[in-house]
């Protein structure tokens, strides 16, 4: 199976931790595409979506699944999102495609985090995959010299705006032991809006496309 087949079987089995009748959390990426499109099969029987980007709110409409403005929706019973990179406690690094921000805001009134991924994405230590930090332009440059004291080395992602029309640096060269404490003390840094690092808030179920089939891990 190619990575694109694993993506899919992983979005398609998220469906059924989708309840009828609810508003539906949605994340944003490859895989989140596979998942869009499979609840665009029972888009008449879920009230809508809440979406973390401007293209997964693009894909979800032409599915013809209603997108509320978070701001009318209290609680979500799941949002189901992908993961760059997800360690054996649930705890993740996501933003490669730099809607970061949105998507802790949206699975911060989630009830249930899934998170959709194909194997290669589970890791022991994370830290491969650079680490996004969204940032304020003008601190860009001073979030980056913070960065580097924690150990890091930031990259600037050149051409890349986010939705909330800030900038991306990728942190390279981490070995992240503590998640945790690493995503606060980024966060504390004046100009990070926020970063990747999903530790705070993990994920609850884990879906792993495998060349052997689907595989489910919770905590």
């Amino acid at each position: 199976m190619s990575q694109d087949q694993l993506k899919k079987a992983a979005g398609w089995a998220a469906l059924e931790h989708v309840e009828k009748n609810t508003i539906v959390g949605v994340g944003t990426g490859s895989t989140v595409n596979h998942f869009i499109d499979a609840l665009g099969t029972i888009a008449d029987q879920i009230k809508g979506a809440v979406s973390s980007s401007e293209a997964s709110t693009e894909r979800l409409k032409a599915l013809g699944i209603e997108v509320f403005d978070m701001n009318s929706v209290t609680e979500l019973s799941v949002y189901v999102d992908g993961a760059d990179e997800i360690n054996h406690q649930m705890e993740m690094i996501k933003g490669g495609g730099a809607a970061l921000t949105r998507e802790k805001i949206v699975a911060s009134i989630a009830k249930t985090f899934v998170c959709i991924a194909d194997g290669s994405k589970l890791v022991d230590v994370m830290g491969t995959f650079p680490l996004p930090v969204e940032v304020i332009p003008m601190a860009r440059a001073a979030v980056a010299r913070e960065i580097v004291k924690l150990g890091g080395d930031p990259i600037y992602r050149e051409g890349c705006i986010t939705d909330n029309g800030c900038q991306i640096l990728d942190v390279h060269n981490l070995k992240i032991t503590e998640a945790k404490a690493l995503e606060q003390a980024l966060n504390n840094i004046p100009g990070v809006v926020t970063n990747g690092l999903f530790a705070q808030r993990g994920a609850d179920v884990l879906i792993l496309g495998k060349p052997d089939g689907v595989e489910t891990l919770t905590l």
